[in-house]
């Protein structure tokens, strides 16, 4: 079928071809050249998730792989992706799984967390913190999709493997593998590895937004690129209510709508957010701002209230609360029109660091969210399409 596409007279066709010849390889080194921190960060398999989590905010990173002896695991969806001597090839390590900010926030989310443990009975927080990395992995998608790009794969095929909900995967360093073989792989075996992320991907098209700029002059609406159907939390949600809805829907962040007056709204479910009021966003990686003593007492409070303390970090402002709410400021949010060009949108996306741009109309109301992974979608299709 892409091939019928190609065939046709094709406005894309210099574009089409730039991606095809930039390989994964090249987007790996040109993010490492940017970024001074060139290993892969992980954790081995018996560490807690109170270790993981310390690994992850001291990393600046939303996942780690989780690393075992070899031969004692199945790798998450049967894969094998292993570390192995550069000289020798003997295998040293076994790669079975992936565990994200969310993975973690899922797991503190399950129902033996109660309002009365959170509120300071019992050491419910403690215990979840405690318990083996290994012990949460596949409890989500995200935790399964532990996969490896060959280096020599395309941009445009790696753009289709990140457009059907693979957020990142390990590229190999001084592969053992076939170097003809591309595209994702369940055997992989290397001396090491890095990670590729859709973030990094956008931040590499970002750079050159020149080679692009016919297609990423079209809006978002144009392109297809705004997902309307958008789930919420409201201001008046707490973190825990917000953390079991996330957990239930598959949810890494949601918007944070502005309450109705009505009392007779459920602040413990998702709401539909078209047409609200957006006034925050609560993701799994605000449990990066958190400091750790403080996340069972800050389980108890509105989600509102928890992504200002986390933003805005600790003030000594004399009164013995340092994170006394009175010197908190509201994070900006991140937002677009239908009617943004998809270049503003990588832009925002990138500046932002964030992995959702919430679509609002030219009231501030909820119109949609654009994903990262509906932006490399559109692009490859309309690419491919030509129109």
């Amino acid at each position: 079928m892409e091939k019928a596409m190609l065939n046709k007279s094709n406005k894309y066709s210099d574009e089409l071809e730039w991606l095809k010849q930039i390989k994964v390889g090249d987007v790996i080194s040109d993010h490492h050249q940017n970024n001074k921190n060139k290993r892969l960060v992980e954790v081995p398999y018996t560490a807690t998730l109170a270790h993981t989590l310390n690994a992850l905010v001291a990393n600046n990173v939303v996942a780690v792989p989780i690393a075992a002896p070899p031969g004692h695991w199945i790798g998450a969806g049967g894969s094998m992706i292993l570390e192995s001597d550069k000289h020798t090839g003997a295998v040293r390590k076994h790669y079975i799984g992936m565990v994200t900010m969310f993975d973690i926030l899922a797991n503190l989310a399950e129902e033996t967390i109660d309002v009365v443990s959170v509120n300071g009975g019992g050491g419910g927080m403690d215990e979840k913190m405690a318990v083996p990395v290994s012990s949460i992995i596949g409890h989500t998608l995200e935790g399964l999709s532990l996969w490896t790009l060959n280096p020599n794969t395309s941009l445009l095929d790696c753009m289709e493997v990140f457009s059907k909900g693979i957020h990142r995967a390990m590229v190999p360093h001084d592969s053992h593998m076939d170097n003809n073989v591309l595209g994702v792989e369940l055997s992989e075996s290397a001396s090491s590895y890095r990670m590729l992320t859709q973030m990094d991907v956008l931040s590499f098209l970002k750079t050159h937004g020149s080679k692009l700029k016919n297609i990423t002059s079209h809006t978002v609406g144009e392109l297809g690129a705004v997902m309307e159907q958008v789930f919420a939390v409201t201001n008046r949600t707490k973190v825990i209510d917000a953390l079991k809805c996330m957990r239930t829907g598959g949810l890494h962040a949601v918007p944070i709508v502005e309450a109705f007056d009505a009392t007779d709204e459920d602040h413990k479910q998702l709401v539909n957010g078209k047409g609200r009021k957006i006034v925050g966003t609560f993701s799994a990686t605000d449990l990066k701002g958190c400091p750790t003593d403080l996340l069972q007492s800050w389980m108890s409070i509105d989600v509102l209230e928890f992504t200002n303390r986390v933003s805005t970090g600790p003030v000594n402002d004399g009164t013995g609360d340092e994170y006394s709410l009175g010197s908190m400021s509201t994070r900006t949010l991140v937002t677009c029109y239908a009617e943004t060009s998809l270049g503003e949108v990588i832009d925002k996306a990138v500046t932002g660091h964030v992995h959702r741009i919430w679509v609002v109309d030219r009231q501030g109301l909820l119109d949609g969210i654009v994903a990262l992974t509906d932006v490399l979608r559109v692009i490859r299709i309309s690419l491919l399409s030509g129109v």
